[in-house]
């Protein structure tokens, strides 16, 4: 595993740390090292840059640095590097058109609405995200500040669904989405993370094409000396495949990628298991910076 690689991309929230109020001294201490030795690093993530550090990246790393430090941020919606001052700058994204938006908007509410009048099964949906939607299937649950795929959740989803008479399972709302969404007259990308389907118009494979394109290959780095660390590659159920899993596309396929979660439930066939949950991609990082 430890290959010296020439740039690493990496999911945060599970992956880099435990959850959002937990220290990053560790970290962010082992980037150092890597960014000072001309790694290219890249963040990939669902959040914002608020939730990265706080929002503090900048602020946290020697602004010579930052130049290898990148970010794939809200599920497609933003690429970031930083330019000689330490100032966070947009490289790209994809954001859609505002008659758009209200389109996501209005399939999610369908949906909403179709398992609470057939099922009376209530749903919450965030509405604020710059891109997609979340609509969250497990109200009531909390997950503690670990806002990643707790493994228990799968089960306590479809679970749920059963009782409330619904037996298509996670992958049956999936496909009952994207369904609603053609009816509606826009293409949308459903994901999971158990508690949440995410429906919008992009996903991390977006951010991962875009940044590979233009600051990884366009440096002349091969994109066989690129790893990819997750904790949510695994398959939730048939046709259903976590979050990170999205980093796999034409363009990263020959890449090295690499799963921490404690317990996958299966891995696409490109993903080696780690394990060792965050301790298993810190100890990745503290290698590679030797």
């Amino acid at each position: 595993m430890n290959k010296n690689y020439k740039a690493i991309f990496f999911d945060w929230d599970g992956t880099a740390v435990v959850s959002r109020t937990a220290p990053t001294d560790k970290v962010l201490r082992l980037m150092v090292k890597l960014l000072e030795n001309e790694v290219k690093l890249v963040i990939i993530s669902g959040t914002s840059y608020e939730n990265i550090a706080g929002g503090k990246l900048h602020k946290l790393i020697d602004k010579k640095l930052l130049k290898n430090l990148y970010l794939g941020l809200g599920r497609g919606s933003f690429n970031y590097g930083f330019d000689e001052m330490g100032n966070l700058k947009i490289l790209g994204g994809v954001l859609p058109k505002k008659e758009e938006v209200i389109k996501i908007h209005e399939v999610c509410f369908k949906l909403h609405k179709y398992l609470l009048s057939e099922y009376n099964y209530e749903t919450d949906i965030v509405f604020s995200r710059p891109n997609y939607c979340k609509i969250d299937l497990l109200v009531g649950f909390d997950r503690q500040g670990k806002l990643f795929l707790q493994p228990e959740e799968i089960d306590m989803v479809t679970q749920r669904l059963k009782f409330y008479g619904y037996k298509k399972g996670i992958k049956g709302l999936m496909d009952y989405t994207s369904e609603i969404g053609k009816t509606a007259g826009i293409d949308v990308m459903v994901t999971t993370d158990a508690k949440y389907l995410e429906v919008g118009m992009s996903t991390k494979g977006d951010n991962v094409d875009s940044l590979l394109e233009e600051v990884i290959l366009s440096k002349a780095i091969k994109i066989e000396d690129c790893c990819f660390w997750g904790d949510e590659f695994t398959y939730f159920g048939e046709g259903v495949q976590g979050s990170d899993a999205y980093m796999i596309t034409d363009k990263s396929r020959k890449g090295d990628f690499f799963d921490v979660s404690e317990a996958p439930l299966g891995l696409p066939p490109e993903v080696k298991a780690v394990g060792g949950s965050v301790n298993g991609f810190l100890n990745f990082l503290e290698k590679e910076g030797k």
